[in-house]
């Protein structure tokens, strides 16, 4: 799970303004920062004041995560959390936004009084009526949402300025059998391409030189809305702006990589070689009782055709083990897949049984928590070896890399990221030579490699 939001530096450079301060805590992906962002704009544009800490804060904003239990519990956890600055602070009022929310608002509502409003997904863009005490929606779970709202023009950014996330749709329907994301999103729902290309020059007219194209799918864009090839389509009006340096695609699932889209990233230098491809498992026989389709070994044919396709790539995968039907023999068939396919960012979960999933009402949790855990655990051992043996290879050569900022352990260092590293998940390159202002796209030779991290020194700084 990502850490919750600090809005410190946020708060800090802009200008106060008269009126209810807003303490924000946003959990979960990144899709769930955009929301966040979008209710911060229309927060800020109201008059509301962002505060910095929520024991300052007169109204209290939580936006949730709620897709596995791990999630569930930060969520529960944080707004525990926040409930008690109305004994100890000077909050007034609690609301509660997001997926959670929108899974769970009867049962949320009762159990915790202190709340006191809660926004489903259809409901974000109510927020100041819901902090100002002006709307207070029922308390029975809201239906699926059915569209997607523009974002708010004057979106509140808390990533830094030099990149963002850029949401194009919302919604899945796959039919993952371990998977409530379609439950609680509702089907998969394109933004048009007009809107989308208008937010990306806001965000390019704020600073970002890097942006990065999420949904829980992207491959479908267009499809619902009459498009197409939707994604290379929107990928073409997008890579003719201005000022954008990078653009990169998080969660392409398999059946979404076309050849069109495949020769568009090879020859569009705008398009960062970089894929994150969920694969789930390797065992066919896991796959099918988790609605996936594909097989180990029609991965690795995939994954050898896209890095010829695509010279350079990284591509990035999730994985989930302990499923129901995962018998050791399956596990052991991943492991070999994960060593064959040498991927160059890897993600493990363990499998959550969660209610309201086809799995939970056809299959029992067969797997306690420590053998979930051994799973995942023996898996990222082997991906430490393969991630240093990557990194190993990179020493002496040069490569671009945007530059983050001081980094946040040494004033004395910068941090930056190759094309070959998305925000907040990837690692960094750590900058132990010359400089360079955040935003900065240098060149860099690697001179040190570790599992998550590389370091290295700026030998180009245009």
């Amino acid at each position: 799970m990502e850490d919750i939001i600090s809005l410190m530096e946020y708060h800090q450079e802009k200008e106060s303004i008269p009126g209810l301060k807003i303490g924000f805590c946003g959990l979960g992906c990144a899709k769930n920062q955009v929301d966040s962002e979008v209710m911060l704009g229309k927060l800020k544009a109201a008059g509301f004041e962002i505060g910095a800490k929520p024991e300052d804060s007169d109204v209290i904003v939580v936006n949730t995560c709620g897709f596995i239990e791990e999630a569930k519990e930060e969520s529960i956890d944080t707004i525990l959390e926040m409930a008690r600055h109305k004994e100890t602070g000077r909050c007034r009022r609690l609301v509660v936004a997001g997926c959670l929310s929108q899974r769970n608002r009867t049962e949320l509502l009762k159990s915790i009084p202190e709340i006191d409003a809660c926004l489903g997904i259809d409901e974000m863009d109510r927020i100041v009526d819901a902090c100002a005490g002006t709307f207070k929606p029922s308390s029975q779970s809201p239906l699926p949402p059915s569209r997607v709202d523009p974002p708010f023009q004057a979106r509140a950014r808390t990533t830094p300025r030099h990149f963002a996330y850029l949401k194009v749709a919302d919604g899945c329907d796959h039919l993952c059998s371990f998977c409530v994301i379609p439950k609680i999103r509702g089907q998969y729902r394109s933004r048009p391409v007009n809107e989308i290309v208008e937010e990306a020059e806001r965000l390019i007219d704020d600073g970002a030189v890097e942006l990065n194209l999420v949904a829980q799918d992207l491959g479908p864009y267009g499809n619902d809305i009459g498009i197409e090839n939707g994604l290379p389509v929107l990928l073409r009006s997008l890579t003719k702006l201005d000022g954008l340096r990078w653009l990169r695609l998080l969660y392409v699932y398999p059946e979404g990589l076309s050849y069109e889209l495949l020769s568009l990233i090879s020859n569009e230098s705008k398009i960062l070689p970089y894929l994150d491809i969920p694969l789930q498992h390797a065992s066919s026989r896991v796959l099918k009782s988790m609605g996936r389709p594909g097989s180990g070994k029609t991965a690795l044919k995939k994954i050898a055709k896209l890095r010829k396709s695509i010279p350079g790539l990284a591509i990035r995968t999730s994985m989930i083990v302990g499923f129901p039907t995962e018998s050791q023999n399956d596990f052991d068939e991943l492991v070999q897949f994960v060593s064959a396919a040498q991927f160059d960012h890897l993600g493990v979960f363990t499998y959550s049984h969660e209610e309201g999933s086809i799995a939970f009402k056809d299959l029992k949790d067969r797997w306690p928590a420590e053998v979930k855990a051994d799973r995942r655990d023996r898996i990222m051992r082997l991906q430490h070896d393969i991630s240093l043996n990557k990194h190993e290879e990179m020493i002496g050569s040069r490569r671009k890399c945007l530059v983050e900022g001081i980094h946040p352990e040494s004033e004395l260092l910068l941090s930056g990221r190759l094309p070959t590293q998305a925000p907040e998940s990837d690692g960094m390159v750590i900058i132990n030579e010359g400089t360079a202002r955040p935003g900065d796209i240098v060149t860099v030779e690697i001179t040190e490699a570790h599992p998550y991290d590389l370091v290295g020194k700026i030998i180009d700084a245009g």
